[in-house]
């Protein structure tokens, strides 16, 4: 069966660092023999379907793939059609009330538990605040990422270790969902 798949990529092309063009991206892809494959911006998300494997074994040869051609290391997370729509369908914030700027969602590689944040004091961010999904993490933040406590506070290492984490402005998560849907 062929299923189509979003790989996101952390971390390419900012601020000059790893830099991977979309076209070579694509080739990539589509030299580990998978079809359809379309990429969105700049900032690392392909689109492809595949009919063998996987989402973590595709993500650990986009990957290897990544290093080999590129040399340089790159985290990668693999999601299905059918995990993106069940991640936006279930967003608990109300999305369509607010700006794409104010609503990102962090994509992990795998489940992550309540308690792993247990130490950090919501109420001290608000009115940001975040709630977590099936291994996934909604994020508002009314002034945007950029200025963001809560987001730097998510990012640090301690809360993240052993994980891939990948972020996504609600923009890039609906049209992940359009494009591994069409």
């Amino acid at each position: 069966m062929t299923t189509t798949y979003a790989a996101l990529l952390r971390g390419i092309n900012v601020g000059g660092n790893k830099k991977l063009p979309m076209a070579e991206l694509r080739a990539l892809l589509e030299g580990l023999g998978h079809e359809d494959v379309r990429t969105y911006l700049q900032s690392g998300q392909a689109v492809f379907t595949s009919d063998h494997g996987d989402e973590d074994s595709h993500a650990a040869e986009i990957a290897r793939a990544v290093e080999e051609r590129f040399g340089f290391t790159v985290d990668v997370v693999v999601r299905d059609h059918a995990y993106l729509k069940a991640v936006a369908d279930n967003c608990p914030f109300p999305a369509a009330e607010l700006e794409a700027r104010q609503l990102h969602v962090t994509y992990y590689s795998q489940p992550v538990a309540e308690d792993r944040f247990a130490e950090l004091d919501r109420s001290a961010f608000l009115p940001e605040e975040f709630r977590l999904g099936d291994r996934a993490l909604y994020l508002y933040v009314p002034d945007g990422l950029g200025r963001s406590k809560l987001a730097v506070e998510l990012a640090r290492p301690r809360l993240n270790k052993g994980l891939i984490a990948t972020t996504r402005n609600w923009n890039t998560v609906v049209k992940l969902v359009e494009l591994t849907g069409s």
